[in-house]
């Protein structure tokens, strides 16, 4: 397969719902808001501080004018030591302001991405299903870098910029008149340039935003699934897409900088030309009452009438990236929480485990049903096995319970409360769940089987181990339960994974317990131990199993789940005497 065509895959660009307006700034001001006092002192000291760097070119007519003629060598040195007291005043200045916006800046990056996680961790699974985390992750951490300076810093250098232009203005006015009017004179030229290139810089910014974002779901990918490229010899075909997605980084880099580097040229050329006429004025003797002190001075007050202009250029260019990363990561915190708390929401009591499922319909995609009129019925204490093909809707059942997705139609109850009139963790924290995806945190072992139930003791955790025999190969690792645990568990084998995970699961002691395809990656005689634990932990519990392998459910209630529904319902024996979809099944494991 063409290369190229592989990276279209890759390479589709995120939409963006909306175009930019203020509301989205307005919205960031929050917080801004909460660290208004710092910021506001910050900006009286950078006043203070433009106010003291104005007085110096004051120095410069005087010395000229009044000082070098009179032969004042006193007054000479005199101007040298103001001048360098105000530089130093300055440079202490700035440098407090600095450590107050760069503290402001790192306390709003915490707190935008603490908001960002916290609504991450709410939002449903189909949220995960539909994007690649590569994606949602340059939103947490790239995005709101680039923001939380701004917000931190450019609103005060604008409000600062903004101030000292006017200053600026009003000592050349005082300085003189006439040149003022000169220099203001190419002033609408700068505004006009600054509107043709708005609307062509901020189309540059977003698209190197969604290449950005194209590149890093790639690399997030490929990085997980690093041991299938390598086992399938894919890695050059993978660096020609990568450095593709590269190439159209660059690309798109190279195009958002030529349009923003346009600015200090032009700025450059509308200064030199501003000097350019007051050198010629002052040679040809245009402005006769003018000295050359006055001339001197004001050729300081015009670099510095430039200085804020400039500054307001660049902080142009930021306030136009920062437009395109506010609204990514406002599209994020604006996304539903779909699974959420209902109004009303009740804490779920304590239950026995009797769970209902009646007349429930559901589908992932709108018109699509898994299920369809699915009825259950679970007594507490009772072992309840979903067997059937793959695709056929076992795990969904599953999910649902645990009200990782909503149903279009019917109803769960657990004890008779409905689980939409409870809160989802007063559910949750009641069963414990063992999903097909085996998912180890970075910590040791001993965190990963607390996970579940952060109080529990290391006896406890001993126990909850031993029940299901992951002890065994634990102690023999060199630091035992203390022994880290790489990246998603890469240094354990998969059954080991699959071991912790379980003793995680029972270490919560639920009432009812999830397991989906629990024993798919552990060697027959360590099931077989397995099998012995779980018995004693079932007990008075109530649990849904769900299992390839036949030979482990045969004390279940087991239910063959096909054709969006439950078609057959029985225990082993009792299914097998049938000789319908479960006993075809059955044989077909012992061939």
């Amino acid at each position: 397969m063409d290369i190229k065509k592989k990276r279209n895959k890759f390479n589709v660009d995120e939409e963006l719902e909306s175009p930019f307006d203020s509301t989205h700034l307005k919205r960031s001001f929050k917080y801004i808001k909460r660290y208004g006092k710092s910021l506001i002192f910050a900006l009286l000291l950078s006043v203070v501080s433009t106010i003291l760097s104005l007085i110096t070119p004051q120095f410069s007519g005087l010395v000229v004018d009044k000082y070098i003629p009179a032969g004042n060598i006193r007054g000479l040195f005199v101007m040298a030591a103001c001048f360098v007291v105000i530089v130093a005043l300055i440079i202490l200045i700035n440098r407090w302001r600095v450590l107050i916006t760069t503290r402001v800046g790192q306390t709003i990056i915490s707190e935008i991405r603490h908001d960002l996680f916290e609504h991450l961790q709410k939002l449903p699974f189909d949220y995960y299903d539909t994007r690649p985390h590569g994606k949602i992750l340059v939103r947490v951490v790239n995005y709101v870098n680039s923001v939380a300076d701004f917000l931190s810093n450019g609103i005060v250098n604008i409000i600062l910029e903004l101030f000292s232009l006017m200053a600026i203005i009003v000592f050349m006015f005082i300085t003189s008149p006439k040149l003022t009017l000169l220099t203001l004179a190419t002033m609408p030229v700068f505004v006009i340039f600054i509107v043709l290139i708005k609307s062509p810089q901020r189309r540059a910014r977003q698209k190197l935003s969604n290449k950005n974002s194209n590149i890093n779901a790639y690399l997030h990918e490929s990085i997980n699934g690093m041991k299938v490229t390598q086992s399938f010899d894919r890695e050059e075909v993978n660096y020609g897409i990568y450095s593709g997605l590269a190439q159209d980084v660059r690309n798109a880099w190279m195009k958002s900088v030529l349009i923003s580097g346009t600015i200090w040229p032009v700025i450059g050329l509308l200064s030199d030309t501003v000097k350019l006429g007051i050198y010629y004025s002052a040679a040809a003797n245009i402005f006769a009452d003018i000295s050359l002190g006055t001339i001197l001075t004001f050729i300081g007050y015009v670099f510095r009438f430039w200085m804020p202009i400039q500054m307001l250029g660049n902080l142009y260019n930021n306030l136009i990236n920062t437009t395109a990363y506010l609204e990514r990561i406002f599209e994020v915190l604006d996304e539903p929480i779909s699974i959420d708390d209902h109004e009303g929401a009740t804490a779920l009591p304590e239950v026995k485990g009797r769970v209902e499922f009646r007349d429930v319909t559901f589908a992932y995609e709108k018109g699509v049903n898994v299920l369809e009129h699915l009825n259950l019925c679970a007594e507490p204490g009772e072992s309840i096995a979903l067997v059937g093909p793959t695709g056929a809707g076992k795990s969904t059942v599953v999910s649902l319970l645990a009200r990782f997705y909503d149903i279009q139609e019917g109803s769960i109850t657990i004890d008779g409360h409905s689980i939409y009139d409870v809160k989802i963790s007063s559910l949750r924290s009641q069963m414990g769940m063992m999903l097909q995806d085996t998912f180890l945190f970075t910590g040791t072992i001993m965190d990963n089987i607390r996970y579940g139930r952060l109080d529990a003791t290391d006896e406890e955790v001993y126990e909850a181990a031993r029940a299901v025999h992951a002890d065994d190969f634990i102690s023999q690792l060199p630091d035992g339960y203390h022994t880290e645990v790489k990246e998603r568990g890469s240094s354990l084998s998969a059954g080991q994974r699959q071991l912790i995970s379980f003793a995680r699961t029972l270490l919560a002691d639920p009432r009812i317990l999830i397991l989906d395809e629990a024993t798919s990656a552990i060697d027959t005689k360590t099931e077989l131990l397995v099998q012995q634990g779980l018995q004693a932990l079932l007990k008075g519990r109530t649990s849904f199993i769900i299992a390839h392998r036949l030979s482990t459910i045969k004390n279940c209630r087991i239910l063959y789940v096909a054709d969006k529904q439950i078609v057959e319902n029985g225990t082993h024996d009792e299914l097998l005497a049938l000789h319908g979809r479960y006993y075809d099944l059955y044989t077909a494991q012992l061939d």
